[in-house]
């Protein structure tokens, strides 16, 4: 027996479908969107549209052109965090991050821009009122991460959002860790910018992504190129999304992320979030049970998405993951997971957890496999 137990990296396996269509559309389409009058090119720009729509749709985008593909959330959330902020301006953020957003923002503030990181609690949680205190008049931006990759703490952004749209405040939300399990839609929860990778919880392939920006809101583009449109021009289009994606897109892998929303509606997102939180909570129960066990971020499934972090005392983690891979075929990630001031937070830096994230394609079965394999190495003297 085998488990992959890293979806928080990259979901694995995708549907049946996404494979399917990521070969079709090279085979049968090939051709560049929005790059010709031919029938090719037609198609290859009805798929991208297509699922623009389908993105639209299931998060509560009303002008699906206000959507524009990345390869990934980290390119969605520099294209935001970069093409508003600038010097003088302030951003509050917290220490639960990712570095796809404490990275850009340290460049930031080296040209200029205060960031002011709100610390979470023990649990990895962010006490909204602590974020509202640290808005000072004049802050800018408000970023934070929907839900951690490091403990699965997750964050009221809905509470916050709705706060900082009546501030004039605008609203980042990285949802790298809950697209495609919690509801996410962006006006119910004030989010202005919202960056998404695909290859996640929307089961798309690796390379894809976006970010969406509110109407109304214009931001300076990180590429400038050809966008298809406006060729006459060496100025950029100001028009969404082509603004925003010069050169040429992932045809086929947007048109497997479109296969992938299409699996998540079909099954329903309370389906899945029900199945991961069966998973999680035996999880959960299970680690309770290793005498040597610690598990970090809330105990309470309801207040918990996909990613898992724990250590055995006296263990390093990294002889952890080495024997769960090597000895029991278990996938799961080791160390900081780019995530270093969450790690203060939770005090596990700078060794880091072991970290365990079931996907909707893992069954019980997979988490007992886990939790006996602990249990033996557990019993074991270190090797």
């Amino acid at each position: 027996m085998s488990a992959y137990l890293d979806n928080a990296a990259t979901s694995f396996p995708k549907p049946d479908s996404v494979y399917e269509t990521v070969v079709r559309v090279m085979k049968e389409v090939g051709a560049n969107p929005g790059r010709g009058g031919h029938q090719r090119a037609i198609a290859a720009g009805r798929l991208v549209y297509e699922t623009r729509s389908a993105l639209a749709e299931l998060f509560g985008i009303d002008d699906a052109a206000r959507i524009a593909f990345t390869s990934n959330a980290t390119e969605a959330i520099n294209l935001a965090l970069f093409g508003v902020l600038t010097a003088g301006d302030r951003v509050v953020t917290s220490t639960m991050e990712h570095n796809a957003v404490v990275r850009p923002l340290h460049v930031l503030q080296e040209q200029g821009v205060e960031v002011v990181k709100v610390p979470a609690d023990c649990f990895g949680v962010v006490d909204p009122e602590k974020i509202r205190e640290a808005c000072t008049p004049h802050t800018r931006m408000v970023v934070l991460s929907h839900c951690s990759n490091v403990t699965g703490s997750l964050q009221p952004i809905e509470e916050i959002g709705t706060w900082c749209r009546r501030s004039g405040i605008l609203f980042l939300v990285d949802a790298a860790q809950s697209a495609g399990l919690f509801p996410l839609h962006v006006e119910p929860f004030g989010i202005d910018l919202l960056a998404v990778p695909g290859h996640k919880g929307l089961y798309g392939p690796q390379g894809t992504g976006f970010l969406y920006v509110r109407p109304g809101l214009e931001l300076k583009p990180l590429v400038y190129g050809g966008t298809g449109s406006n060729s006459h021009s060496e100025s950029q289009p100001t028009e969404m999304p082509e603004h925003l994606e010069s050169g040429t897109l992932n045809t086929a892998g947007i048109a497997g992320l479109k296969a992938g929303v299409d699996f998540v509606r079909e099954i329903g997102l309370d389906a899945i979030r029900a199945h991961e939180r069966q998973l999680l909570d035996r999880l959960i129960e299970g680690l309770r049970q290793v005498p040597d066990a610690v598990v970090y971020g809330p105990l309470d499934g309801r207040l918990h998405g996909g990613a898992l972090s724990f250590n055995l005392d006296g263990r390093d983690p990294s002889e952890i993951g080495f024997r769960l891979d090597h000895e029991f075929g278990i996938s799961c990630r080791v160390g900081l997971h780019c995530a270093p001031d969450a790690h203060r937070s939770i005090g596990t830096f700078p060794r880091g957890t072991v970290r365990v994230s079931p996907g909707y394609f893992n069954t019980l079965a997979d988490i007992d496999l886990l939790l006996n394999a602990i249990d033996t190495i557990r019993s074991e003297k270190t090797r």
